[in-house]
């Protein structure tokens, strides 16, 4: 198996307080790194401590140092190498789904499903799978999502929808996580045809399970659904955000080389200047096939060309829902 040169962990304030007493004690450099508490070189690998509590070790004595300093001495306990006797069913065979570009003004949402066995496991455990956002170079997830789409050939299902069809559903459904489940019923629906036998699929709690549920047809109606927090801890759901993020990258391309500029990713003020320049040039109908018009950034940008919605029709009319108000103790 290829060694692992990259590990992320979440500390609690004891453990971040042990981690940083050991760094400033022991025989490492410290080196300047942004939105940390503290960040050295260690032998063969760096160690950053974000302010976040979020732990980043890498470099290629990384596993040393997780194995021999981080796991006996911060996080008590051993894991690494150790997952299929703490969780044995991860190694059963199952499914992971999930999603890409829900946050994302431009381009579409990308809905991936992997399915995954021992021996695959196996194989994407050297090949470093984990959660895309973990991954910090576009070209990284690039490359590690099309070495996964070519190990998996037919083991996977995707469902892209793009800017018009997802303003479509959006005006119709009035809720993202409505839309997300369908998508991901869909993704399961599809990914059974190829493994019927699959019992179990797994993705990240973002509704209601039953959601899901009701949105599964006939083929889908006897596999086990499990949501749970940080889904992305399972490879499968790792290998399938990977993937989703790799095709969501594509698209966004795609677009950019339909229209010829650049579409920024998420919801900045980078994006809502890129998207007046393309609705000033092209015109406001433009955002209907090419970004989520529920998006607040759409009400900004039709201002500031001197509009509003209804030059988008009936599709442009859906605005996101604000969060609902805790009621007051």
């Amino acid at each position: 198996m290829v060694q692992q040169n990259s590990f992320t962990f979440k500390l609690s304030p004891a453990q971040q307080a042990e981690l940083t007493r050991i760094l400033a004690m022991g025989n490492y450099r410290p080196v300047q790194a942004p939105y940390t508490q503290i960040a050295v070189k260690a032998e063969d690998c760096t160690v950053n401590l974000y302010t976040s509590g979020k732990c980043l070790v890498q470099g290629k004595g990384a596993e040393e140092f997780v194995l021999f300093v981080l796991e006996p001495h911060v996080l008590k306990h051993a894991a690494h190498g150790y997952e299929d006797v703490l969780n044995p069913e991860a190694a059963n065979p199952h499914m992971g789904v999930d999603e890409s570009g829900k946050g994302d003004f431009f381009g579409p949402i990308v809905v991936v499903a992997a399915y995954v066995d021992a021996g695959l496991i196996e194989t994407m455990r050297a090949m470093n799978v984990r959660d895309s956002k973990r991954i910090t170079s576009d070209d990284a997830a690039l490359g590690l999502g099309r070495e996964l789409r070519r190990l998996l050939g037919r083991r996977y299902s995707v469902v892209k929808i793009g800017p018009r069809a997802y303003n479509r559903l959006y005006a119709k459904m009035r809720n993202v996580n409505t839309l997300l489940a369908w998508a991901h019923a869909r993704a399961i629906e599809n990914l059974l045809e190829t493994v019927p036998s699959c019992p179990r699929a797994i993705s990240d709690q973002f509704g209601k399970k039953e959601q899901v549920e009701r949105a599964l047809m006939k083929k889908g109606k006897e596999i086990e659904l499990v949501q749970q927090p940080r889904a992305e801890a399972d490879i499968a759901v790792a290998a399938a955000s990977v993937m989703a993020r790799e095709l969501f990258l594509r698209a966004l391309y795609d677009l950019q080389q339909k229209y010829n500029r650049d579409f920024p990713k998420g919801a900045s003020a980078m994006v809502q200047e890129a998207a007046r320049e393309l609705a000033g040039k092209a015109g406001p109908e433009v955002l209907l096939d090419t970004a989520k018009c529920h998006f607040k950034t759409t009400d900004k940008v039709l201002a500031d060309l001197g509009t509003d919605r209804t030059v988008l029709g009936p599709e442009g009319q859906a605005t996101s829902k604000p969060p609902a108000r805790r009621k007051a103790s």
